[in-house]
C-alpha cells in the first residue's frame, strides 16, 4: 500500500497592495499582497493549514511585511 503525503509552504496571491516605501531598498512602489501558510495534504489533497499570514511583498527586492 503506498502513502503519498506532502509537506510544505504555500503562498497565494491576493492582487495589489499599499503604496509603500520599502525600509530594505528605500524605493517606493506598489507591494503585493499575498498569503503564506503551512499545509499538510495527503494524496494531493489539502488536509491541515496552519501558521497563515497576510504579508505585503515589495516588487523590487522581495522584502515582505506583515499586514
Amino acid at each position: 500500500m503506498f502513502l503519498l503525503f506532502g509537506f510544505g509552504t504555500k503562498q497565494k496571491h491576493l492582487g495589489p497592495g499599499a503604496v509603500r516605501t520599502c525600509p530594505r531598498c528605500s524605493n517606493t512602489t506598489q507591494w503585493t499582497r499575498i498569503r503564506q501558510f503551512r499545509q499538510f495534504s495527503l494524496f494531493f489533497v489539502p488536509v491541515a493549514r496552519w501558521r497563515r499570514q497576510t504579508l505585503e511583498v515589495c516588487g523590487v527586492c522581495g522584502t515582505a511585511v506583515e499586514v
